[in-house]
């Protein structure tokens, strides 16, 4: 399997170079995005038959360097995340045969990159390769980012994409410096001969959370996300989302939870819990204020990356505190929700790009009724938002509810600190998902139900069928893996041993999964059968009552608010009659707004006997641009400021930096061969 990966990955380096061929632009993106399809087949079936054969040991590639040799294996933690990377690129990859044609050479050069650098990040066995990986899929996906860089927006999007990318970067390489320690040995088998303690552990903690969590989107690093996927391709914002951000939390997770071995302390998953329950609460809330479609989306996902991050925070927990059936069940609401939220945001973020693709914005206030034009997309994007709103039997809900039976458990954990942080995280979790399923039901209804709010939308057509099939795709997995979710941990047993030390053996059976010890259990299938019965009978009593009452059925106009006929030149109705997305979301805005968003909101009257209209303002500030960006911002140019004064200094002066640099480096270099 390994050398079939290895292939792939060469195959996508191949097929990167075809649209930059001179007027061959067209040909070149179908080999790049059909290239990035059969490589996102191959990567699914590896990564399935990885994880049902048990993985494969390292294989050293013939590319030697100062550190060692870069190394590679497929184990099963690495084979759950090559999984779901193969489920999210190929109907990501297919949307962009259908669509992505037309985008600048750079950006289909970018697209097979940008897969190929997850895959050899998932499959490193070492430091260098994971960071070779990694930083591939950064630049890459800036590219992407980039690729309309005649607004400004999207230029502003990639700036600050690409300052975290950096920032993601200048922790990770440390931190993978301080866990190889005095020996140097990059190699993953070497680094779990000796975890790192003391200082060197707590240093490693921090650098890993902040250089993965950049990346994830993990609240306060999280600025850059919902700028960056309104800025990139349709697709390329689905893989972004439902991909590149389980990328990084996969870093996370073998660097913290499998490399830092079993006997870290109780508190090496907490700033994992902390981070997430943040992430979780400040996400869904912003999506609940959003008024443009894909930046609506791209705050949902930070809000489902704060439930794993959650879930792998917990299971560090519960292993310190020697509770393996614990963090095997948190280890597994993470897993399981990574890769439900891969599937579900796919199908949501392909919808809306085929919704702007079709009604010529990606305003919600400019949509509306596209349920008639396009029922196809419309019904895919039914059972993704259902999903996200953790509805019951489809794949959003297993995770969480194994998430909130693992925070409901907590309190086994001895310490009187860690029951009260767990009980805040478990009401900020519920908190989230009630927030999650509103901002699906305000997306979905803005969206598709309701009048067309524009005569653009009246002339929207339905998806094509090869987005069709992007689309039916990732739909019916979350409809597989709703109704699956015990088959699914099964298989991902050998992913759950080096998290948590344990599997779920004996608790996710064939038709639904367990806590334990007699506590509760999730039958999907069950459910389903009983809501399919409920929705039949109340059909029937409704069915039965017409026929008795011998009336026919009738329609006619819904009720318009008590608001007059529309006038001529509205054809499609009188859009103040319908609601608006600030409309939706005002309730939440001014309860929660304020002291979380700084929501603001002020109402202008016309003096008496002007005819001028009222006017309301609303609004709100993400507090990472107040508390971190702006800061940051003030430290950039305090140096700049700095260093505009060595220009100034003598030749003299100018040859001792490198000299005193040498020497600080002498010296830090026989302080650690002292320590050694």
């Amino acid at each position: 399997m390994l050398t079939a990966i290895l292939l792939t990955l060469a195959g996508l380096l191949v097929v990167a170079l075809a649209p930059l061929w001179p007027g061959r632009r067209g040909h070149g993106a179908v080999a790049a995005h059909g290239g990035a399809l059969l490589a996102s087949v191959v990567f699914a079936s590896a990564g399935l038959g990885a994880l049902a054969a048990g993985g494969t040991g390292p294989l050293a590639l013939p590319l030697g360097t100062p550190f060692g040799p870069l190394t590679v294996a497929l184990d099963p933690l690495s084979a759950w995340f090559l999984l779901l990377l193969g489920l999210a690129g190929a109907p990501a990859a297919v949307f962009a045969l259908a669509h992505g044609r037309d985008l600048p050479p750079r950006a289909l050069a970018a697209f097979p990159l940008f897969l190929g650098g997850m895959a050899l990040t998932l499959v490193a066995a070492d430091g260098l390769t994971l960071l070779l990986g990694f930083e591939a899929m950064s630049l890459a996906s800036w590219a992407l980012v980039a690729a309309d860089h005649a607004r400004e927006e999207n230029r502003r999007a990639a700036r600050l994409y690409l300052v975290f990318a950096a920032l993601s970067a200048a922790c990770l390489i440390p931190a993978l410096g301080l866990l190889a320690g005095p020996a140097g040995d990059l190699s993953f088998a070497a680094i779990r001969q000796a975890p790192p303690e003391g200082w060197r552990a707590a240093a490693i903690l921090g650098l890993i959370v902040a250089g993965a969590g950049a990346k994830a989107g993990l609240v306060p690093l999280h600025a850059w996300l919902p700028l960056a996927h309104p800025a990139a391709p349709s697709h390329v914002s689905a893989l972004m989302s439902a991909a590149m951000t389980k990328v990084a939390l996969y870093v996370a997770a073998r660097l913290l939870l499998d490399l830092g071995g079993p006997a870290q302390p109780l508190w090496w998953g907490v700033p994992l819990v902390v981070l997430g329950a943040a992430s979780a609460a400040l996400g869904a809330l912003r999506a609940n204020l959003e008024e443009e479609g894909k930046t609506l989306l791209a705050c949902s996902t930070i809000e489902n990356v704060g439930f794993v991050a959650i879930g792998l925070g917990l299971a560090a927990c519960f292993r310190a505190a020697d509770l393996g059936a614990l963090a095997a069940l948190a280890a597994g609401a993470a897993l399981l929700h990574a890769m439900a939220h891969a599937t579900f945001k796919t199908a949501l973020f392909l919808g809306f790009g085929e919704v702007a693709q079709a009604a010529g914005s990606r305003s919600l206030d400019r949509l509306g009724g596209l349920i008639h034009a396009m029922p196809w997309t419309a019904a895919a994007a039914l059972v993704a938002a259902a999903a996200a709103a953790s509805l019951p039997p489809l794949s959003g809900f297993a995770g969480e509810w194994l998430l909130l039976q693992a925070l409901l458990a907590a309190w086994r954990v001895g310490e009187l600190p860690f029951q009260l942080l767990a009980l805040a995280v478990l009401a900020l979790v519920a908190l989230a998902a009630a927030l999650g399923a509103s901002a699906m039901v305000r997306f979905f209804g803005l969206v598709f139900l309701g009048r067309p709010r524009t005569p653009r939308v009246l002339g929207a057509e339905d998806a094509a069928p090869l987005a069709r099939a992007a689309l039916a795709i990732p739909a019916a997995l979350t409809v597989l893996i709703g109704l699956l979710p015990g088959p699914l941990l099964a298989l991902a047993g050998g992913a759950l041993e080096p998290l948590s030390g344990e599997t779920m053996a004996g608790r996710a059976g064939p038709f639904g999964v367990a806590v334990g010890d007699g506590a509760a259990a999730y039958w999907p299938a069950g459910l389903a059968l009983l809501l399919a019965a409920c929705g039949a009978a109340a059909w029937a009593a409704v069915r039965r009552r017409d026929l008795r009452a011998r009336v026919p059925s009738a329609e006619g106009p819904a009720w318009d608010c008590g608001f007059a006929s529309p006038p001529p030149h509205h054809p499609f109705g009188d859009p103040v009659t319908q609601p608006s997305a600030a409309g939706l979301g005002q309730p939440l805005r001014r309860m929660l707004g304020a002291p979380v968003l700084a929501a603001r909101e002020s109402v202008s009257m016309p003096s008496p006997g002007d005819p001028a209209p009222a006017r309301i303002e609303a609004g709100f500030r993400d507090p990472s641009f107040a508390l971190l960006l702006a800061p940051l911002a003030l430290a950039r140019d305090a140096v700049v400021a700095r260093a505009e004064r060595l220009r100034d200094l003598s030749i003299r002066q100018a040859l001792m930096l490198p000299f005193a640099a040498l020497v600080a480096l002498l010296l830090l270099i026989a302080w650690l061969e002292g320590g050694a």
